[in-house]
């Protein structure tokens, strides 16, 4: 994409934008519904809890983003360290965006910013298990699985210990 704001991390048909204070009334509005929250922990949130969590507060533990398509929000993402070079990310989109290819062209987006720019060896999602659209969504991106953890299914893109290229 050709304008990237500052922070922005393009895809092919998504832009990352960071999460700022200004978009808190949009993410309040998103984690208040019981359809955006029904893979996200699965309970509504209130507008304090979306301010402490998803706007960029946290950073930089976590690094939030607002998932758009073209100038449409379409979802949420952010990434956590869990080591010196590697850590996860979590994405969760609108119920209209999903099953277009928004999800995994942002994953795509983001691991390689990940990998390239922050200098991460290794990124792992863990969907529930039994959440299909999502475990085939974070496959498109080209995650592959490692194993159950509890009810989610740990799935990784690069990897030191395999000392092969990043297929992500």
């Amino acid at each position: 994409m050709a304008d990237t704001p500052e922070g922005g991390i393009a895809g092919g048909a998504t832009l990352l934008i960071p999460a700022t204070e200004d978009h808190l009334p949009l993410l309040a509005e998103w984690f208040a519904s019981p359809e955006f929250v029904r893979n996200w922990g699965g309970q509504p949130l209130t507008r304090e809890e979306v301010a402490a969590k998803y706007i960029g507060r946290r950073r930089p533990a976590v690094v939030s983003f607002l998932v758009l398509n073209g100038a449409d929000p379409v979802g949420y993402a952010q990434y956590v360290t869990a080591g010196p070079r590697e850590g996860g990310i979590d994405m969760v989109l609108l119920p209209h965006a999903q099953g277009r290819g928004h999800g995994p062209d942002a994953a795509r987006a983001l691991v390689r910013h990940l990998l390239t720019v922050v200098g991460w060896e290794r990124v792992t999602v863990d969907p529930e298990a039994s959440n299909h659209r999502a475990v085939r969504a974070w496959s498109k991106a080209g995650f592959r699985p490692v194993g159950p953890r509890g009810s989610q299914l740990l799935m990784e893109c690069g990897s030191a210990r395999a000392q092969e290229p990043i297929s992500c």
